[in-house]
């Protein structure tokens, strides 16, 4: 498929999928970037968003009306100048006109005065209402379970916590003033109008019925547009995302031009649905401008009509001209003002649908302490109960399952991929909840146990070690966040770190930089078990912690898994069977379900699976 060009020069894309005949349009990436919301989610997110600085807020409102107050006292001033102050000059007094030329000046200097006063209260509560915002976000994404994590992607999270905190930025920043702003005009308007003459205010008032039609039609129009808007940059940013973080298989496996024609697909929906939203505002701005400068002509012409009968005097008529020319002279502004409103209404239910998301694991309403045990006991007793479990996305992965590890045991996970391991591994880790049945600790139910007090007693260790970006002493102080240098340094030390950490331009205060990419993989799962051993779990889970490394790599780290495993009960998933030696027990998995279970020496010694496996281990090696 090739770009073609048209008579004016122009080049056509070649067309998708959506486009070709008789081909199935591809399925719709944005479907589920809108979670679901209790009703009025929005609203009370708002509203507890406001809460804390109430009194902020009223001070706002009371400076914005004593600001719009000055601001529209100036017409009015013209008014009684051109009636009273004019003819007074006649009769040689010039006391009227000095007054209202004094007048004048302070209502704009006031108004100045107010404005800047409205201006720094609105930004500091603004300030603060995205500074909360963002940390509910960040601590929502982290609270939620790994089961939402794996429906929900990284790049839509990103994409609540930066265009859409950014949406809400702009209307809170310059659209929410000026909307007040038009508001609080309005009133004072239509006031004074009413006050200056009651036809003026009449007329002034019957022609906002048109207007007032036109902008309601407007919202209703711009709402799904802004909110496939808001969607289809999402669907953008997560496509980057993916690509960046993807970029080694993205370059490995020459994925470029695929990957450039399905974010040109993406980005090319967002340019649709953008310019449907701005045509719909040039719509409503033509519109509203041709209706509000009729409506100001006859208003006018009508006055006039009254001067020249005597029904009305010409200050009067000077001042009203004014007042209806600043009636709609916002309108154009308001649609600006209409557009940031819709965008950050759509931004804002989006982030309500993920406030309102509730984890899977949630903490318990009355938490159950762990049974206190010696300082040196052997670990804790692990146990599952008749547990059955079955992901959301997918089929049964245990259909039943029975388990007892005793406190101090080191138990060997073995069995083909997708054998139900690493679900096991995270049903301890209480990532997740069982279908059916319970986890104990210690004869504690995972469910009844707090999240901390859970956390600081079972720690898991993933295949590929995880560093933050910091020091080396940081993320292994994330084990324990209190801990000394002295004993930094000692969990390195009885680990086999100390050295290379020694060794490094900076020693413990080097920079790992993303991802710990500075490091080795071997040096990365080090450190990790440096983090555990100075975390002191009593149960430690390690999943798969020596497949991705090198032969001298994974020596060193088993030699580290010995000191971090002794003492503590331990369930280690292995697929090298070299791991498999430091365990005292070793189950072979098959289906959810356990089909050999006895010592590492009796299993090989044995006719059974796990026989076969280290027998192939072994020729393998020779």
């Amino acid at each position: 498929m090739t770009t073609t060009v048209d008579a004016g020069g122009r080049q056509t894309p070649p067309p998708g999928p959506e486009d070709l005949p008789g081909l199935p349009a591809p399925e719709d990436p944005f479907r589920q970037d809108r979670l679901p919301a209790p009703p009025g989610a929005s609203r009370r997110l708002l509203g507890s968003l406001l809460r804390p600085h109430r009194a902020r807020v009223l001070l706002g409102i009371v400076l914005l009306l004593a600001q719009q107050a000055a601001v529209q006292a100036g017409p009015l001033l013209i008014a009684y100048g051109i009636d009273h102050a004019v003819p007074a000059l006649r009769a040689d007094d010039h006391g009227p006109l000095i007054a209202v030329g004094i007048a004048y000046l302070l209502c704009g200097a006031g108004g100045g005065l107010l404005q800047a006063a409205y201006v720094r209260v609105a930004a500091r509560v603004n300030q603060h209402i995205l500074l909360d915002l963002r940390g509910r976000i960040h601590r929502q994404a982290q609270a939620l379970s790994l089961d939402f994590h794996d429906r929900y992607t990284s790049g839509r999270l990103i994409s609540r916590a930066t265009s859409d905190v950014q949406s809400l930025r702009e209307l809170l920043d310059e659209g929410l003033q000026e909307m007040l702003l038009i508001l609080v005009s309005v009133g004072y308007i239509g006031a004074l109008l009413f006050y200056l003459d009651v036809g003026l205010g009449g007329a002034a008032l019957l022609s906002f019925v048109p207007l007032g039609l036109l902008v309601r039609g407007y919202r209703r129009r711009s709402a799904e547009r802004f909110s496939k808007r808001s969607t289809a940059i999402a669907a953008v940013i997560v496509k980057f995302s993916e690509t960046i973080n993807g970029i080694r298989p993205v370059q490995a496996f020459r994925r470029e031009a695929a990957n450039d024609a399905e974010f040109d697909r993406l980005n090319r929906r967002h340019e649709r649905l953008n310019g449907d939203t701005l045509l719909e505002m040039c719509r409503f701005i033509v519109t509203t401008r041709m209706t509000a400068a009729i409506a100001v002509a006859v208003i006018v012409l009508w006055g006039a009509y009254r001067v020249t009968s005597g029904e009305l005097a010409l200050g009067a008529l000077a001042a009203g001209a004014l007042y209806v020319r600043r009636l709609y002279d916002p309108l154009d502004r308001f649609a600006m003002l209409l557009n940031n409103y819709q965008s950050a209404v759509a931004s804002l239910d989006k982030i309500a649908g993920l406030l309102a998301q509730r984890p899977d694991v949630p903490e318990p309403v009355r938490p159950v302490p762990l049974p206190a045990r010696p300082e040196r006991a052997p670990g804790r007793e692990v146990r599952f109960e008749e547990v059955r479990f079955a992901y959301r996305t997918g089929g049964e992965v245990l259909p039943r399952f029975d388990l007892t590890l005793p406190p101090g045991q080191t138990c060997a996970l073995v069995g083909a991929t997708g054998a139900g391991k690493s679900t096991l591994a995270k049903l301890l880790a209480r990532f997740y909840d069982p279908s059916e049945g319970r986890v104990l600790l210690d004869g504690v139910d995972l469910r009844d146990l707090a999240l901390p007090e859970l956390r600081r007693g079972v720690v898991m260790v993933t295949q590929e070690a995880f560093l933050f970006s910091g020091t080396v002493a940081e993320n292994i102080a994330i084990g324990k966040p209190d801990a000394t240098r002295e004993e930094i340094e000692q969990a390195a030390k009885a680990i086999g770190a100390h050295e290379f950490i020694a060794a490094l331009p900076e020693g413990y205060d080097t920079d790992v930089r993303k991802r710990g990419g500075r490091i080795s993989a071997g040096q990365r799962q080090l450190v990790a078990f440096a983090r555990v051993l100075l975390a002191d779990p009593s149960v430690v889970i390690l999943d798969e912690a020596t497949s991705s490394l090198d032969i001298p790599g994974e020596r060193a780290v088993q030699d580290a898994m010995v000191t971090v495993l002794r003492g503590r009960t331990a369930l280690v998933i292995a697929h090298r069977l070299s791991t498999v030696e430091i365990a005292d027990r070793v189950l072979v998995m098959d289906a959810g379900r356990i089909v050999e279970d006895g010592p590492p020496a009796e299993l090989i010694a044995g006719t059974g699976r796990f026989s076969a496996l280290h027998r192939a281990w072994r020729d393998s090696l020779a």
